[in-house]
């Protein structure tokens, strides 16, 4: 088992300190993390110091492997705002290649009690298209939101 494969598995370690250590190691790794994004994001929803150095590891990611976006989709609504954050985030960095997740970051944008991922799901549009009227719809009313962010976000999504 290779670095990479053992910080991916302790990260699901029962010790929060393990799991610190992994996500401080992965992000020291730098983008030769990248197969482990999606533990990352997940990693995301746990105690502080773990989300601190998973975020930061997934700062300088990049994209994630195409084959990450089913488990990436569901996160996006995960009831964490971080976690989802990262997962609109992270689909958004796929470009077009993650188009058939609009639908997911259409309703994020308009059914996320969170603001962050509202607009990170409004931006990860922008990267990704926005071609289903529902999601265009999702759009115009965040493009008409009081949040100017979020409003923004929008706008450039649609254009």
């Amino acid at each position: 088992m290779d670095d990479q494969q053992r910080w991916r598995l302790e990260l699901k370690d029962s010790d929060a300190k393990v799991r610190a250590a992994a996500a401080e190691n992965l992000c020291l790794a730098g983008s030769d993390s990248v197969t482990a994004a999606v533990e990352l994001v997940v990693a995301c929803g746990d105690v502080e110091d773990v989300q601190n150095w998973a975020a930061s590891a997934l700062e300088d990611l990049g994209a994630p492997s195409v084959d990450s976006v089913d488990a990436l989709e569901p996160l996006v609504n995960s009831p964490k705002p971080l976690v989802g954050y990262w997962a609109a985030t992270l689909l958004g960095r796929l470009g077009k290649t993650a188009s058939r997740s609009q639908t997911i970051l259409g309703k994020a944008v308009s059914d996320s009690p969170h603001l962050s991922v509202q607009e990170r799901a409004a931006w990860a549009l922008g990267k990704v298209g926005a071609t289903e009227a529902s999601v265009v719809e999702s759009l115009k009313r965040a493009a008409a939101s009081k949040s100017p962010r979020l409003a923004s976000l929008a706008t450039r999504a649609l254009a």
